[in-house]
Formats: structure tokens, C-alpha cells, sequence
């Protein structure tokens, strides 16, 4: 699982194990290492929820998405899932969860394996 911070916007890219890891087990979580006791972990799972929310607490992020939701998507032709949270100081996180695709600029850097299809190869972006 991939992730990008960008002012209040939070992007979360999976490739095709991490969907059926979300939609099967419920969960997914990484971490960043900064050295000894330092890191910064995230997590996205399923649950009972109304809508995509967000909160960080203790050096974790943790995103939830309605099951549903996550199941549908997984099973679909669509790229992402957006939603928009209020902040309780007032403004937006955007939230942004979606396939990570094969990258098509031959110079990328970026790993290829677990990737979804690139739709401009004509390809499905559906796990089943």
C-alpha cells in the first residue's frame, strides 16, 4: 500500500493482493521506520461505517471504509473511492483510496509487481 500526504489530501494506492487482502481479511497496515521507536504506521480497514473516515492518533493512521463499499469497488471497473471529512477545526481532508496501475513511462523507477492493468492497455481493472 502505497501512501501520499499532500496538505489536507491523503492518497492510499493498493495493488490487486492488497484489494483482496482489504475485502477478504478486513485490513491492510504498513509503517514507515525513522529509526529506533520512531515510526509512522497506517492502516486501512472495513468496517460498520457509514462513509470513508479518517483519525490519527499515536503515530497511526487509520482509515475506514463501509464494507461494502470496499467490496463493491474491489469487484468493479472503478479506480478509486473519494470522500471528504470535516475537521473539527474547521476545513476538509480529502481522501483518495485507489488501484495502484502498472506505470506506462518506461523511465519510472516506480516497483511493477502487484499492479492492476493500466486501463489505456484496454484491460480490466476488476480483481475477479
Amino acid at each position: 500500500m502505497k501512501l501520499r500526504i499532500r496538505e489536507n489530501s491523503l492518497r492510499l494506492r493498493l495493488g490487486p493482493a492488497e484489494v483482496a487482502q482489504l475485502v477478504d481479511a478486513g485490513s491492510i497496515a504498513e509503517a514507515i521506520h525513522f529509526g529506533p521507536g520512531q515510526k509512522l504506521a497506517y492502516t486501512l480497514k472495513t468496517g460498520n461505517v457509514e462513509r470513508p473516515t479518517t483519525s490519527f492518533r499515536d503515530s497511526q493512521i487509520n482509515v475506514i471504509v463501509p464494507k461494502e463499499t470496499a467490496r463493491q469497488w474491489a469487484n468493479s471497473k472503478e479506480v478509486g473511492i473519494e470522500a471528504t471529512q470535516q475537521l473539527p477545526t474547521g476545513g476538509q481532508l480529502q481522501l483518495l483510496i485507489e488501484k495502484d496501475f502498472e506505470c506506462l513511462d518506461a523511465k519510472s523507477q516506480e516497483p511493477q509487481e502487484d499492479v492492476f492493468p493500466h486501463p489505456e492497455t484496454g484491460t480490466d481493472c476488476r480483481l475477479a
